[in-house]
């Protein structure tokens, strides 16, 4: 069935269209009980106003975009979610792509030839680095999300990824355990600032300050942040007869295929190898047993992005300097480190 048109809207209102748009428009001058009939008919037909012809007229179409890596990844299919729960809340529609890490469509994205016909850009790099910092000088309004770019010329919400990294491994450490190895690190990106780095600082921060000494067989690199390699990374600690006492996972995908080879070879979580992860993902809640974790604010992260894109969007005049930006972060402390309970 064909959706409502602006006529029907005007037929039950009892208006001119030119009204309607009015109110559509949010234009002054309309008197508040032809504006309240306008409404009412909108919601009782459920109209939806063509954004397409809302910009030709007002330059904007209330429709911002977001582009991530990997919706298959929770962590980055749970952000999408929150921003577009965070841009409904505001009024705005958000169109979502895609990149599955790969430069020349990141390349494409900041150049504006993938998402049209959107007011303003949330971007999360994978492919792209620091020395890429330039190419985020676009013409459109634009926020950057993520770890892998710093200092560049736009808006950032970022994580403190080391210092929650090393809050996440003194936990550990504050439950007793010493031989923690971690899983995740990135061993072919030299010296390129990644997640996988900083969280890598982190944990040999929390080492140094406990006065031990790292052990290199206990770091694990991974060319994905999978269910898989989480396991398979895990199963080689063990077929190796590296003692270790803990795990911490960079992600916790990683975390729940640990857990997985952890329980495959007997070993008891907590009792024999504690575990923590890293964006504390609703999958965490529900494992058995359940995850700990470092929650890192992506509900505040969503709002914290789009609230920045509508005032770059709305910015007149002088552009005023790039803000960044990090959410606060909380250790969530559940059974794989011997706490009752699936915390929130």
């Amino acid at each position: 069935m064909m959706g409502s048109t602006m006529h029907d809207v005007a037929r039950v209102a009892g208006v001119s269209i030119k009204t309607v748009s009015n109110v559509i428009n949010d234009y002054p001058h309309v008197r508040p009980d032809t504006r309240d009939r306008v409404l009412a008919a909108i919601e009782e037909l459920d109209y939806r106003p063509n954004l397409s012809a809302r910009g030709l007229r007002s330059g904007r179409t209330g429709v911002i975009g977001l582009a991530v890596p990997a919706l298959r990844e929770n962590y980055f299919a749970e952000l999408a979610d929150a921003i577009i729960r965070a841009a409904d809340a505001r009024g705005l529609g958000v169109v979502v792509e895609q990149t599955s890490g790969d430069r020349e469509r990141e390349l494409q994205v900041v150049s504006g030839g993938r998402l049209r016909l959107t007011d303003g850009l949330m971007f999360s790099p994978s492919a792209l680095g620091q020395k890429d910092a330039e190419s985020l000088s676009t013409d459109f309004p634009l926020v950057l999300l993520g770890e892998r770019i710093f200092n560049g010329p736009t808006d950032h919400v970022a994580m403190h990824n080391t210092s929650s990294a090393r809050a996440a491994v003194e936990h550990l450490l504050d439950i007793g355990r010493r031989r923690i190895a971690i899983i995740g690190a990135e061993s072919d990106r030299g010296d390129e600032v990644s997640s996988a780095s900083l969280r890598l600082d982190g944990y040999l921060q929390a080492l140094e300050g406990a006065g031990i000494d790292s052990d290199r067989t206990l770091i694990r690199p991974s060319a994905h942040w999978s269910h898989s390699a989480g396991a398979s990374t895990t199963r080689q600690l063990i077929d190796e007869k590296i003692p270790f006492d803990a795990v911490f996972a960079l992600n916790d995908t990683l975390g729940l295929g640990a857990l997985r080879a952890l329980g495959e070879a007997g070993l008891s979580v907590p009792g024999d190898v504690a575990v923590i992860g890293f964006d504390n993902i609703d999958e965490a809640r529900f494992s058995v047993p359940s995850m700990s974790s470092v929650d890192v604010g992506s509900e505040q992260i969503a709002a914290t992005a789009v609230d920045l894109l509508i005032e770059r969007i709305a910015e007149k005049g002088p552009r005023r300097p790039p803000r960044t930006v990090k959410p606060d972060f909380r250790i969530i402390r559940r059974e794989s480190t011997g706490f009752s309970g699936n915390g929130r």
